[in-house]
């Protein structure tokens, strides 16, 4: 890993492709995608990376996929919580080093989040890795609520160039972002990556409106994210997503719990928006396989002229503006005083894309 004195990354220009793989406007070709749907706990890194490398194992031998897509901060679910202040990594460390043997041990690409120090901050990276070692990495544009009290956002396009072609990596709530749509459409054959969908809480004061009404509205949005971007770009969406019951801090009011629910809503999604497969909260965690087209982007829906691709509730908007404003201000105000943990590793970061390595001395 090669220091690094940047506290922001320059915007990545994506590498030309390698001879002999697909350009955007190749010939159709089929591949089978898997999409991973963990039940993660809170913080737990060892934990919950042992369980990725289990439930990987198990879809790759039950389904020999050309890629596998796990969530956005596949080690640990986001939440508000004091024990998220020990999840970052090294951008090179046990999530990376997990996607590197999983890549290899099964010839396919495996792609994972997770909360990774960069340069001088941390940021929401994706790695997908090859096979090869090659490795290709794509930082959130910026953190959703109360997620900015852990990392900051990022300046890549989210466009990687693989041996399967160009492939475009989303984390969380670029899914919904209309800009996601801008970066990559006509560039990409594939959009794949990870979601945490986080419910409302379950306090009994708010629940006539917060569960009755407002929940209900966002799962609708939560299924419905995944076909939307498909028929936006006109590419195969992989969308995995964490799933299950937590308990968490609530952002400005010590001592009151938020007990809620993952939604879940992991799919994979034809170029027309057609959902190949799907798991919802209810299925719990699991894994789901299917054959997509790689093929020249057809898009089928207009891209609007907003913010946001879809709507979804006003308290969500609130929370948003809330989460976003308290986090950015406490992560900033942390890191002049020099109280995250990570600002006592070296500052070090590695290019987006890591050509391959000498697989002889990657751990089996």
């Amino acid at each position: 890993m090669s220091s690094s004195s940047r506290s922001r990354p320059k915007p990545y220009t994506t590498a030309a492709p390698r001879p002999g793989t697909p350009t955007v406007d190749a010939p159709p070709e089929t591949k089978r995608v898997v999409a991973i749907q963990p039940a993660t706990r809170l913080g737990d890194v060892d934990g919950n990376l042992a369980r990725i490398e289990d439930l990987v194992n198990n879809a790759c031998r039950e389904h020999s996929p050309d890629i596998v897509f796990l969530p956005e901060s596949m080690t640990t679910p986001n939440l508000y919580h004091r024990a998220m202040r020990g999840v970052a990594r090294p951008i090179d460390g046990q999530p990376y080093q997990l996607l590197q043997r999983l890549a290899r041990r099964h010839g396919c690409l495996v792609g994972g989040g997770y909360i990774a120090l960069r340069g001088r901050d941390t940021r929401g990276t994706y790695c997908l890795m090859e096979p090869d070692g090659t490795a290709h990495f794509h930082d959130k544009d910026e953190a959703s609520f109360w997620e900015n009290n852990y990392y900051s956002g990022g300046s890549d396009d989210g466009l990687v160039q693989t041996a399967l072609g160009p492939i475009g990596l989303a984390c969380g709530w670029e899914y919904g972002r209309v800009r996601t749509v801008n970066r990559l459409a006509g560039r990409v054959r594939l959009l794949g990556g990870g979601m945490f969908f986080a419910g409302y809480p379950t306090w009994k004061a708010t629940a006539p409106w917060f569960r009755s009404r407002e929940q209900e509205l966002m799962l609708q949005y939560a299924r419905e994210t995944p076909p939307r971007m498909a028929r936006m770009l006109g590419v195969a969406v992989a969308h995995a997503s964490h799933v299950g019951d937590y308990e968490m801090e609530t952002m400005l009011v010590p001592g009151l719990s938020w007990r809620s629910e993952i939604a879940g809503e992991t799919q994979i999604c034809e170029r027309d928006g057609t959902t190949l497969g799907r798991l919802s909260y209810a299925d719990g965690e699991g894994y789901i396989a299917a054959d997509v087209t790689l093929a020249e982007p057809t898009p089928i829906d207009p891209t609007p002229d907003t913010f946001w691709n879809a709507s979804f509730p006003i308290s969500a908007h609130l929370v948003w503006y809330l989460g976003n404003w308290h986090g950015k201000a406490k992560y900033r105000l942390m890191k002049q005083l020099r109280l995250h943990r990570w600002q006592r590793w070296p500052d070090a970061d590695l290019p987006n894309r890591v050509e391959a390595v000498d697989l002889a001395k990657v751990e089996a």
